[in-house]
């Protein structure tokens, strides 16, 4: 920035017939854009890739009823998780992004999130303080589902409409904080099933809501960010 700036001084100060070689001297200093990879299997795709292999593993372990199987989940899905940060990391510092990553990336997260969500559905926990509940999973899980269907259609839609929507729906700080939620959600909740980490689960079940709330209020942005854009088209 400090040679752009001092570039942009000396454009104003000097005279017309300096205009154009001081903006080409300044544009050669600026640094090239990042460029997606050509590449299809980067590092962080392999990954992501990783993420989708592992939901069928996931739902497998949690339906086996022994220790190793509920230690085996939870582990699985805190793996999917940490990637889910290492993947994008690698891709930005590396410079390893690829449009089919760029594409494979948000399934895998939907994916391995619905698959979580609806296991845990399927095996209502008792919460400590309010008792058998079956409902207490299932209504944030299909509010975070919902939500994330309705984006997907909606970032679908704007793609193919100009780049002012797609900007409308680019992700935000709201939705890595709901990303961040649900993953720590998710797994108290699955770790809360061995008797060892029982007490967690009132905190993981909140902490799920919490997630579930700031879904709809992400969408909710999401919307109005649209709807200005459109008013301003008319």
């Amino acid at each position: 920035m400090g040679e752009e700036d001092a570039a942009t001084a000396d454009q104003n100060s000097s005279g017309g017939g300096k205009d154009s070689l001081l903006r080409n001297r300044r544009s050669s200093t600026l640094p090239p854009p990042q460029q997606l990879s050509s590449k299809v299997l980067t590092l962080p795709t392999v990954l992501t890739l990783g993420r989708v292999a592992a939901v069928p593993i996931l739902v497998a372990t949690f339906y086996v009823d022994c220790w190793w199987g509920k230690t085996a989940t939870t582990s699985i899905f805190i793996a999917a998780a940490i990637t889910d940060w290492l993947d994008g990391y690698i891709a930005r510092k590396m410079r390893l992004g690829s449009a089919f990553g760029a594409f494979l990336d948000p399934v895998a997260d939907k994916l391995m999130v619905a698959a979580t969500l609806i296991l845990l559905c399927t095996k209502p926990m008792d919460a400590i303080v309010l008792g058998p509940a079956p409902w207490l999973v299932t209504v944030p899980s299909i509010a975070i589902i919902g939500r994330e269907i309705t984006m997907s259609a909606v970032r679908e839609w704007a793609a193919s409409q100009n780049g002012k929507l797609s900007e409308a729906v680019a992700v935000n700080s709201l939705g890595k904080w709901k990303t961040a939620t649900q993953m720590i959600a998710l797994t108290i909740l699955l770790a809360s099933r061995d008797s060892s980490f029982e007490r967690l689960l009132p905190s993981g079940i909140g902490l799920l809501y919490v997630s579930a709330g700031l879904s709809i209020w992400s969408l909710v942005v999401y919307m109005k960010n649209i709807w200005r854009v459109l008013l301003k088209q008319k």
